[in-house]
């Protein structure tokens, strides 16, 4: 396969993802906002621009966070290439370049969900944040399901997969810190009722609620959504499945060219560093400096694989 034709379905998988991300933001903000406040904590809004990595180019164009502006730098807005808008019709755009290599079924999925969003863009100010976020998800599943139903299992489909991996275990780290940067700067707050309230709304954001209780059972606690989103490989959205899918299909792709690369090196590094962890070790070094480390470990790695395969012909 080519390289630039890797790429491109490589961030097909990565930018639908990331719109779904994008969409998952909007639901964290939203549900977390509807919760009871208290003196001390940081803007909930804020905190989705600070976890997104997206907070100083929505500063530069509209100044401090307002839920509105939030809500269309998110969804809408163009000038931010994390948006929505902005990652769907990305995706649609590298499945048009590589329409041969995909099936009608999963043409169609990212061509009709590029099509609604433009009549969505057409009626913009008149729908509910829930319905856009919920339209998101349906047609990223959509997509993935077309994918998993349809393509060859050869080199196409694994750097597919790669890209999905990837962008999952870096969203689910961003989501995460949502949580952190609206915590109440005062421990005495950790394990109250407000604590366990965001907790499990970012549970039901991530369409994880009830999937965590069949794990778990019982109270909602840091430590054991901690376990759940990070540790647990029975979790489709936790950091070891998303490794442990990454370096599979990396270890694939090198059997299927007869080679190996850094990349897949750099994949096993960090499944190993993960199964290492514990909850324990993980709120030693502190949550929120353990998802930046990860989220920094994610782009490095994503950078290898780049230099490895999407850079040059293979």
């Amino acid at each position: 396969m080519l390289s630039r034709t890797a790429d491109n379905l490589y961030w097909i998988a990565r930018y639908m993802e990331r719109a779904e991300t994008a969409a998952r933001l909007l639901e964290v903000g939203a549900r977390i906002s509807l919760l009871p406040s208290a003196s001390g904590y940081r803007s909930d809004w804020d905190s989705l621009l600070r976890a997104s990595g997206n907070g100083a180019g929505y500063t530069e164009k509209y100044g401090v966070p307002d839920q509105k502006n939030i809500e269309s730098w998110f969804f809408f807005d163009r000038d931010n290439p994390n948006s929505v808008a902005s990652c769907i019709t990305a995706a649609r755009e590298n499945g048009r370049i590589v329409r041969t290599a995909l099936t009608t079924q999963v043409w169609d999925a990212l061509n009709t969900a590029f099509q609604e969003l433009r009549q969505i863009e057409a009626r913009r100010g008149v729908q509910e944040l829930s319905r856009l976020t919920d339209w998101v998800m349906r047609h990223s599943a959509m997509v993935r399901g077309s994918i998993d139903a349809t393509l060859l299992r050869n080199d196409g489909y694994n750097f597919l997969n790669i890209g999905y991996y990837l962008e999952r275990g870096d969203s689910t780290a961003r989501l995460m810190d949502v949580k952190y940067y609206v915590l109440l700067p005062q421990v005495d707050f950790v394990g109250s009722g407000l604590d366990n309230d965001q907790w499990s709304m970012l549970l039901r954001a991530l369409g994880s609620h009830r999937a965590f209780h069949w794990a778990y059972g019982g109270e909602i606690t840091a430590a054991k959504i901690a376990h759940f989103l990070i540790l647990n490989p029975q979790s489709p959205r936790a950091l070891i499945t998303c490794v442990a899918g990454m370096a599979n299909h990396m270890g694939r792709l090198a059997k299927y060219y007869g080679r190996e690369t850094p990349a897949q090196a750099a994949a096993q590094a960090l499944l190993s560093e993960i199964e290492r962890q514990t909850v324990e070790t993980i709120f030693d070094e502190g949550l929120h400096e353990f998802l930046l480390r990860f989220v920094g470990i994610s782009a490095r790695l994503g950078a290898i694989i780049h230099d490895s395969y999407l850079s040059g012909d293979m």
